[in-house]
């Protein structure tokens, strides 16, 4: 008998347990982060709220009506009015599909800009190296938001018609961000290349696009990923600075800032909180939930943090 169990054995192979993969056990990890699955939902009803919810309300057009200018919260206005009698709520809907626009955007060309940049210096080194690199130290000698005012008010004295202020906009906050990417980019390229598998695909004779684009960025994603994400949030938060001081975008294209400063009186600030209450809130709330679901994608895609 004992014979016969073990031929069974034999006969009949081990089924080995599947090992999941890097994908499954970081998003376990995150889904363990509870505070970050909170920010996650926050910004993905934001997202939902600002970019699905205008087509179910019927103040859409934006029509004037000084009839119902400045009416509090009721049934009908559930966030009350503004100055030219229109929906808040609809308002601040439209406004965060402009602001949250500019984040993403300006998001993935800082990204783009930083990562291909940081990537040349990091792997060609040299000549390359100096000249994007004191690019980017004069850019981070320089801090953000003067620079920005000087874009936003040469944007003014140029009279840059308001459709394409928001594209400006976020030319604008790329160009400010993509100095501390690349220098990131950078050094994780240096440590890289001077790794096992880089040798071995110098001694096969790969080009150095192959050796760029298939092996030393998709080691850099991770942190990529991490940096984009925390990037966005800055990015709003500058938007909506340089909107309420009036050099981003413009009225009557609404966005978080420019509601803000358009109740920017004491008797506003007094009597008609529901003026500045709902865009500062939403700027807080969604540039707080990024920045959380941020630093658990941090903890679990950096590898400094994991144990």
């Amino acid at each position: 008998m004992a014979a016969n169990s073990k031929l069974t054995e034999l006969r009949e192979p081990r089924v080995q347990p599947q090992k999941s993969s890097l994908f499954r056990q970081s998003l376990r990890r995150l889904m363990r982060n509870k505070l970050a699955v909170a920010g996650f939902g926050v910004v993905l009803f934001m997202f939902v709220l600002c970019f699905i919810g205008p087509f179910f309300s019927p103040y859409t057009d934006n029509k004037i009506n000084m009839a119902l200018m400045n009416k509090a919260p009721n049934l009908r206005h559930l966030l009350g009015t503004d100055a030219l009698g229109r929906d808040i709520l609809t308002r601040v809907m439209q406004a965060g599909r402009i602001s949250l626009t500019v984040g993403l955007a300006s998001m993935v060309l800082s990204v783009f800009i930083g990562a291909l940049l940081g990537a040349i210096a990091g792997y060609y080194r040299g000549i390359a190296d100096q000249v994007i690199m004191r690019i980017a130290d004069l850019l981070m000698t320089i801090p953000n938001l003067p620079l920005l005012f000087i874009f936003g008010a040469l944007l003014s004295e140029w009279k840059v018609p308001t459709d394409y202020r928001m594209y400006i906009v976020m030319l604008m906050l790329s160009i400010v961000n993509w100095p501390g990417l690349a220098r990131m980019v950078r050094g994780q390229m240096l440590s890289l290349r001077e790794r096992e598998f880089m040798q071995a695909a110098t001694v096969l004779g790969l080009r150095d696009r192959r050796k760029l684009f298939n092996h030393l960025l998709p080691n850099v994603f991770p942190l990529l990923i991490v940096m984009a994400t925390l990037n966005i949030g800055g990015a709003i938060l500058s938007e909506s600075v340089l909107s309420f001081f009036g050099l981003g975008v413009m009225p009557p294209t609404p966005t978080w800032g420019n509601m803000i400063d358009a109740a920017n009186n004491m008797i506003d600030f007094q009597d008609h909180p529901w003026l500045w209450i709902p865009p500062g809130l939403s700027i807080f709330a969604t540039v707080i939930a990024i920045n959380i679901f941020g630093d658990g994608l941090r903890d679990v895609l950096d590898p400094k943090q994991k144990r």
